[in-house]
Order: C-alpha cells, then sequence, then structure tokens
C-alpha cells in the first residue's frame, strides 16, 4: 500500500515537471513566469526604486551599509548621451537583454533566463553633475538569485569602463 502511495506522489511530480517543461518549451518567449512589470520602475524624486527586501536586488543607490544589496555606482567622465550610449551598448550586448526604455539619463531593461524566462529588471540613471552611473537590478520573482544580479552589474561596470566581464 506504502509503495503504491509512494509510486501515485512520484508519478504526479513526473507529470507536473513534465508538464511544466513543455510548457516552457513551446510557450511564446516572453510568457513564462514574466508576471507584470513592477509599478515601482522609474526615477522618483532623482532616485532609483529603493532596493527589496529580498536578497535577489542590488542598488548603487542602497545604503554602503547595507551590504547585502549595496553596489558602488560606476563612475564615468562625459555627458548624460555619452553615458546612457555605454550602458546600454553593454546592456545590448548581454545575453537575454531588452532595452525597454531609454530616456535622456535614464535606461531600464528586462534580462529574461534562457530555460525558465524569469526576468530580472534593471535600471541606470546617471547623476551628471557627480559623474555617476547609479545601476539597479532587482529579480522579479522568488527570494534569492544566488548572487546573478550583482554577476550582472559587474559585468556591465567591466563592459562600461572597457575591461573583459
Amino acid at each position: 500500500m506504502v509503495k503504491r502511495a509512494l509510486l501515485a506522489v512520484a508519478l504526479l511530480v513526473l507529470g507536473a515537471v513534465a508538464g511544466l517543461a513543455l510548457h516552457v518549451a513551446t510557450a511564446d518567449g516572453d510568457t513564462v513566469f514574466s508576471w507584470k512589470r513592477p509599478d515601482n520602475l522609474g526615477v522618483k524624486e532623482g532616485r532609483l526604486a529603493p532596493p527589496k527586501a529580498t536578497p535577489n536586488c542590488v542598488s548603487s543607490q542602497a545604503a554602503p551599509s547595507d551590504a547585502e544589496h549595496y553596489f558602488a555606482p560606476i563612475p564615468f567622465k562625459g555627458a548624460a548621451a555619452e553615458a546612457m550610449a555605454a550602458a546600454r551598448k553593454a546592456v545590448e550586448g548581454m545575453q537575454g537583454a531588452r532595452v525597454i526604455r531609454h530616456e535622456g539619463g535614464y535606461l531600464y531593461a528586462e534580462f529574461r533566463t534562457q530555460i525558465m524566462r524569469f526576468v530580472d529588471d534593471v535600471e541606470f540613471l546617471f547623476d551628471e553633475s557627480a559623474g555617476l552611473l547609479h545601476v539597479r537590478s532587482a529579480s522579479r520573482l522568488g527570494r534569492r538569485d544566488f548572487g546573478v544580479n550583482r554577476a550582472r552589474v559587474e559585468a556591465i561596470r567591466a563592459r562600461i569602463e572597457g575591461r573583459p566581464s
């Protein structure tokens, strides 16, 4: 009796996994785990949204004492147009990236994972007077990202600075 119950549970789990795999394989590119865009994106009072409470978000506008979320802004000498062109070029050269909005000193892009199509939102804001490019990268779903957002912004920093990522 116990063996049959375990077999039934195992078959249910296997069926669910197979169904999800089939859905992922046949779904249009943006339909799996994309959910809707967060409504807190963009610039408000000269700042990007604060980091999420979860560890799957990094921001150069977080408090430097917040080691989990803080990421140093990217120094950039030049005008806003040059900074944003460099950020856009860096983003567009990365796998899974799509620029959604680019206006003046602000750029917003989405990054999708290749298999499961999870979405991360990445924003840039250039502070021309300080010569700093601020970055915020956050996963839309879940709690942990295993350092993906931090690694992504480090790779973007390297591309903007002309270093190998």
